[in-house]
């Protein structure tokens, strides 16, 4: 058994930023568990170990503060001091408060009540197409990839659709905030973002404690399990945040990847034109193939052998779905398209266990009505090939910033 060594796992910078799947396969021949120093993190890239951290809550915390960088010089974490603490708040939680969290918020994002509003996403899209379509080109990303699933998560939320700009603006600071290479003003351009956000968000919270509606922002300041007690505004606050950024950006990935991969192979959009069934399946594969959440983070709460590899107690451990959603041992010819392929259910594309992700049924409901309008509306789609697309760079986020393309008219 030897301890985890160190690898050079440079993922953020090209070719690997565009496409990270040649270096993922490189990882799981040479170093399936290894420390990348650069990152401070030790990654698991085969599936198998993947799961076994997954499933494995004891030895491998979920407890892993992800917003504010570690790093921040003075003048960031002094504007920081104004926003409301950052809690572990389902993603980043363990039981038992993962627990009572995750009952409080379960029943919204059920699979009957997410299939409850998809005329309210065909109504959506139909006028978001039909505002674009006569133009014979545009960014899908922005004119639909994106609008799309925040207008739902704000009408669910009970946010107004209006202030869709705003979010779009903070969620992206607040991944910017966080990420490698930000510095300088930027970041704390990103870290005032991340305190006018929670400042909104309470001011939200404080007017629906006053004028209770028929919305989930109203069903979570009144919801209990099991007599405890209620959520408080910082609690609140932070749920919102991981709601609101789970329940848009995840799913314009989403999107945004699916289609990548569509335009590249346009008999599967025709396809998915003559047959809307197969849509089901082509989301999976595509989930499978180029996830939106490249992986998760833990922490190790003991010295863990995993994969011939010890992991020293105290680690921070990022799990590749993207690598593990590749793994020739579980998905035989991995870098094949394959819709029809048996067991493409298996994917860790929203990944497994008790962090599961709750808005799944809501995101293949939403990326499913999308690629059939499209498929049926924009006949003979092609990438714009003189603006391909462009990624942000981010170990656990991975989606096209913009997205191209042309059609017939």
């Amino acid at each position: 058994m030897e301890s985890a060594q160190p690898w050079v796992f440079n993922r953020l910078e090209p070719p690997f930023l565009d496409d990270p799947y040649p270096l993922y396969a490189r990882a799981r021949r040479e170093a399936p568990v290894f420390h990348s120093p650069e990152f401070g993190l030790w990654f698991v890239t085969r599936y198998d170990d993947a799961w076994a951290v997954l499933k494995d809550s004891a030895r491998f915390s979920s407890r892993f503060l992800m917003r504010t960088p570690a790093d921040a010089p003075p003048a960031v974490r002094e504007v920081l001091r104004e926003a409301y603490p950052e809690l572990p708040m389902l993603v980043n939680d363990d039981p038992p408060s993962h627990t009572r969290t995750r009952g409080l918020v379960d029943h919204a994002f059920a699979p009957r009540l997410a299939a409850a509003l998809e005329p309210s996403v065909r109504a959506i899209v139909t006028r978001l197409v039909d505002g674009f379509a006569p133009g014979g080109g545009a960014d899908l990303i922005a004119e639909l990839a994106y609008p799309v699933p925040i207008e739902i998560i704000c009408t669910l939320i009970g946010l107004p659709v209006e202030a869709r700009g705003r979010l779009k603006r903070w969620t992206d600071d607040l991944v910017e905030l966080g990420a490698p290479g930000t510095g300088g003003e930027r970041q704390l351009e990103c870290a005032r973002s991340s305190v006018a956000f929670q400042h909104y968000l309470e001011e939200r919270i404080e007017a629906r404690r006053s004028e209770p509606r028929d919305d989930l922002l109203t069903a979570l300041i009144d919801a209990r399990v099991d007599g405890e007690r209620p959520l408080d505004t910082a609690e609140l606050v932070n749920l919102l945040i991981v709601l609101i950024f789970g329940g848009h950006e995840t799913t314009t990935n989403l999107i945004g990847n699916l289609l990548v991969l569509l335009l590249a192979r346009p008999e599967m959009l025709r396809a998915v034109r003559d047959d809307p069934s197969l849509t089901d399946a082509v989301v999976t594969e595509g989930l499978r193939m180029d996830t939106p959440v490249q992986g998760t983070f833990r922490t190790a709460t003991e010295e863990v052998a995993l994969g011939g590899t010890r992991i020293p107690a105290g680690a921070k451990v990022m799990v590749l779905f993207g690598s593990a959603n590749r793994d020739d041992a579980v998905f035989a010819d991995p870098d094949r398209f394959d819709p029809g392929r048996g067991n493409n259910n298996r994917h860790l594309g929203f990944g497994r266990g008790i962090h599961a992700c709750l808005g799944a049924s809501l995101a293949r409901l939403e990326t499913r009505i999308v690629l059939d309008t499209i498929a049926e509306r924009l006949p003979d789609l092609k990438l714009d090939a003189v603006r391909p697309p462009t990624y942000f760079p981010s170990l656990m986020h991975r989606g096209p910033q913009a997205l191209n393309v042309v059609w017939r008219t």
